[in-house]
């Protein structure tokens, strides 16, 4: 008992134990102001700025706290604790570290924000939410063709922004590149060809490619890189089967798949309407008969 009276008796134990208990108030307190704006707000919008304003508040009054404990009295009296502490913390938590510097640098830098689509830890989704340890990702991708909704809700450690590169599909400029491939026959009218492809593309993405255009000029201005055709581009290719036309255009990044969809359907009924001129290819076998042979046995 008398170890134990010494031991609560330590001023610096006590004031230990004071720090402790303000820092689970202070984390008790951020947990209910984030369910009650959870309850109480209907706008989604300010609903998630109050949850991560209030989350912010909170880590800066936790920070204002250990400032004002561990400065209260002479710093060495305090010398083996914070070396203590010190070497813990980079030993045991360093993930933990990471991971709320990541906050801080995606917050600040502008990595990403939430609803942008990116692609980390070779992961690809949306981001639906981004806190001070995880990013909220709603998966693309696996076992799911094209760029649609898995239905998997992933967390990503935010120390992953120092460990890998991260793929933003929205950021300053939200159109990618896409090509798809159209097969006709040898016999074929190619240039008929390339040319119901060209006018179909150019119908289809005329929005995608006056606004792309607008975007590229303000990322020419802002970053070291060369200027690119955003028009749709055809490239011919010919195999021992057929003749291949590439197309490669621009489109919205979140409309890939339906924009590749619409293509492929004008440019089918196009082809089917020159009645024969172009003909799409397709794998063909080629099954030859073995001659008979006439065994004659004595």
């Amino acid at each position: 008992m008398q170890i134990w009276e010494d031991f609560l008796g330590d001023p610096l134990i006590l004031k230990g134990l004071r720090f402790l208990i303000w820092i689970i108030f202070i984390v008790l307190c951020i947990g209910f102001l984030r369910k009650w704006a959870k309850r109480r707000i209907e706008n989604v919008n300010f609903r998630y700025k109050a949850q991560k304003g209030i989350e912010v508040i909170g880590y800066l009054l936790i920070a204002i706290l250990i400032l004002v404990t561990f400065t209260m009295e002479s710093v060495k009296d305090y010398t083996i604790i914070i070396g203590l502490f010190t070497a813990g913390l980079t030993f045991t938590l360093q993930e933990l570290i990471l991971s709320i510097a990541g906050s801080f640098y995606i917050f600040f830098v502008r990595v990403y924000k939430p609803g942008d689509r990116i692609e980390i830890n070779n992961i690809m989704g949306d981001v639906i939410d981004i806190d001070s340890i995880y990013t909220t990702i709603m998966e693309m991708g696996e076992w799911v063709s094209s760029d649609n909704y898995s239905g998997r809700i992933v967390k990503i450690s935010n120390a992953f922004v120092f460990k890998g590169p991260i793929k933003n599909y929205s950021m300053d400029f939200p159109f990618v590149w896409d090509e798809l491939n159209i097969l006709v026959t040898f016999d074929s009218d190619v240039e008929l060809a390339k040319n119901i492809i060209m006018d179909c593309s150019n119908d289809l993405l005329a929005d995608y490619v006056d606004k792309s255009k607008a975007n590229w000029e303000k990322m020419v201005e802002r970053y070291y890189i060369e200027n690119a055709k955003l028009d749709p581009t055809i490239a011919m290719r010919l195999t021992d089967n057929w003749v291949e036309l590439n197309l490669r255009y621009i489109t919205d990044y979140k409309l890939r798949r339906s924009t590749k969809h619409k293509l492929f359907e004008s440019i089918g009924q196009s082809i089917l309407a020159t009645k024969g001129k172009v003909v799409l290819a397709s794998t063909t076998l080629q099954l030859l008969k073995i001659p008979e042979v006439d065994v004659a046995v004595k």
